[in-house]
């Protein structure tokens, strides 16, 4: 789940199963403060949580279905499951005036 006021600020290029980059596919991390939103726009990607502060997870996206959301610093990857088109938006919070001095 996103935290409250999170806004996207970067996307990435559309992917395939022909295209995404290695570094997707193996253990990855997004920074600190960056959220992560998987969309499938054409078949099914596998999406894991490696993260050893997390339970190890494994979903399912597809076309039509809900993102998949990767929190900041916490280990993932994806895997196409056959023919697939995706891409990921990057979402951070905004600091609210006078936070950053605090």
């Amino acid at each position: 789940m996103l935290p409250p006021g999170a806004s996207p600020y970067a996307r990435t290029a559309e992917f395939t199963e022909a295209t995404v980059p290695p570094g997707l596919l193996r253990a990855h991390t997004t920074k600190a403060g960056a959220w992560g939103l998987i969309h499938v726009l054409d078949g099914r990607l596998a999406y894991r949580i490696t993260d050893p502060r997390r339970p190890v997870a494994e979903t399912v996206l597809e076309a039509g279905g809900p993102p998949g959301v990767v929190e900041p610093t916490i280990l993932h990857e994806v895997e196409p499951l056959g023919p697939v088109r995706f891409y990921v938006e990057f979402l951070r919070v905004s600091e609210e005036p006078g936070e950053a001095d605090s």
